[in-house]
């Protein structure tokens, strides 16, 4: 039995058994304890919340009578409800086999190039997903560790599912978007890439097709695959994936989960609705595929909030919350965390002390210390103002240069500009060109294999100055390779 950060008030007014009975309601209606879920045994729940049996023998009776839970001799009383635990079941992977075959695949190689040209001296990156230099928190960042300093902190491991302090502010901070998480369901990752791969490894079998948009930031690792895994691609319009073709896809091609980047999506800069949110919600629940939502954009937005999460809405347990710090406040911190039901975290947080033994205890400490302070909140406020000045001299620039060369829609949020070249123009010959004249691009179709006209331009790192001079250059060279 996991530990309970719960005890029932005995000096209110409310009778324990309706407390316990309340508090059992909560985390069965948030999909924290799913279909399956074996509860503590009278006796053993009566001890930890310190009551008398009776009182818990009260609670379970009134959540039987309700049809939330069953009791069966022989086998304990479990939770009838809903679908991440069934994945969660999903023995760990052989290490030494992997190990041996080597399974895990290389990146594509345009990703292995633009990787090792990242590194190039004056090179220009017009597609690189992160925050430039100039936006990251530097000075910030050295009063919260001079903070640290004069603290006593922990600098050894943490517990399986990260440090509890954290996690609490994490919880704390999911309920502003209207998600119900207890720290207990939250797990502290070293970035939402890790999470993926946490996820690819153990709650998946061989085999198995997942879901996404198409394209997806997803098809540019291989995360899945190496997994053996299967990738399939849904199509996207403006509001976001097209749920009526999640049904059939399911059926035809037996997907055991769906990923999805709502908020601000990686590459297309695509806000999903709050109508195609709930539709896509209500789909995923009927036909029984579990979603991972990967929301690691969603707080650079320019002019109003996004819609509320998916996990805001789910009452059953399928949805895996993704979030991150690298993308809103530093990628050098590795600090990410998983919100999902208690069988499916803990069987991560198992899997995670195998490969890592749990994330810096320092960037723990240090991110606690970001959210404590009200420096967080700050830091989003001046990001949003410097990205939206940024999207907006892009787009300047890309009318400029690009008017009868391409076509693009105006992103609200996140980092990117999905632009569509109109001359038909080999990408493979347009990214080593590029390159060669020093300037980065990363091109669609490592996102979409049939996306070979489109380009990922990214507003977010290069300086102002690169990336007016790096477009006006890329003009030039496309216009002389027509």
């Amino acid at each position: 039995m996991s530990s309970i950060n719960w005890r029932p008030n005995k000096s209110s007014s409310i009778p324990l058994h309706i407390q316990i009975t309340d508090f059992i309601r909560g985390k069965i209606s948030t999909g924290e304890w799913p279909i399956g879920y074996k509860l503590p045994p009278q006796r053993m729940l009566a001890k930890e919340l310190e009551v008398n049996r009776s009182t818990v023998v009260t609670a379970y009776d009134e959540l039987t009578s309700e049809g939330l839970i069953e009791g069966k001799s022989g086998s304990g009383t479990k939770v009838i409800h809903n679908s991440w635990n069934l994945l969660a079941v999903t023995p760990p992977p052989d290490w030494s086999s992997y190990v041996n075959s080597g399974i895990h695949k290389p990146n594509l190689p345009t990703i292995q190039e633009i990787n090792q040209a990242e590194f190039i001296p004056n090179i220009i990156r017009l597609g690189t997903g992160e925050l430039s230099p100039d936006l990251l928190a530097g000075l910030s960042m050295k009063q919260v560790f001079e903070k640290l300093s004069m603290k006593e902190i922990s600098y050894g491991y943490e517990e399986p599912k990260g440090l509890l302090p954290l996690r609490k502010e994490i919880s704390s901070y999911l309920k502003n978007m209207g998600i119900q998480a207890s720290p207990s369901s939250i797990l502290i990752v070293s970035g939402a890439l890790q999470a993926l791969q946490l996820i690819s490894v153990s709650l998946l079998h061989k085999g198995s097709t997942v879901l996404t948009e198409k394209p997806s930031y997803l098809h540019s690792l291989h995360v899945f695959q190496s997994s053996g895994m299967r990738l399939l691609g849904i199509p996207l319009d403006e509001e976001g994936i097209k749920v009526d073709h999640i049904p059939q896809y399911k059926k035809l091609h037996k997907a055991s989960l769906l990923y999805t980047i709502p908020s601000f999506h990686n590459p297309t800069g695509t806000l999903m609705t709050a109508q195609r949110r709930n539709q896509l919600l209500n789909t995923c629940q009927q036909v029984q595929l579990p979603l991972i939502e990967d929301d690691v954009y969603r707080e650079l937005w320019f002019d109003e909030n996004p819609p509320k999460p998916l996990k805001a809405f789910d009452k059953h347990g399928l949805v895996l919350y993704l979030g991150s710090l690298s993308k809103t406040l530093s990628p050098g911190l590795r600090i990410g965390w998983v919100v999902g039901p208690e069988p499916v975290i803990e069987h991560l947080a198992d899997i995670k002390m195998q490969t890592d033994y749990g994330s810096s205890s320092l960037s723990q400490w240090a991110a606690v210390e970001w959210f404590t302070s009200g420096l967080y909140d700050q830091h989003l406020n001046e990001i949003r103002t410097k990205l939206k000045i940024r999207r907006d001299f892009t787009l300047t620039i890309l009318d400029k240069y690009f008017s009868h060369l391409a076509t693009w829609e105006k992103p609200n949020g996140g980092f990117y500009i999905w632009v569509r070249l109109l001359p038909p123009i080999s990408m493979r010959k347009l990214f080593e060109t590029a390159l060669a004249e020093g300037i980065l691009l990363n091109p669609g179709n490592v996102y979409d294999s049939q996306a070979d006209q489109y380009l990922r331009i990214s507003y977010s790192f290069a300086s102002l100055s690169d990336l007016e001079d790096g477009l006006r250059r890329l003009s030039m060279v496309i216009k002389r390779l027509m």
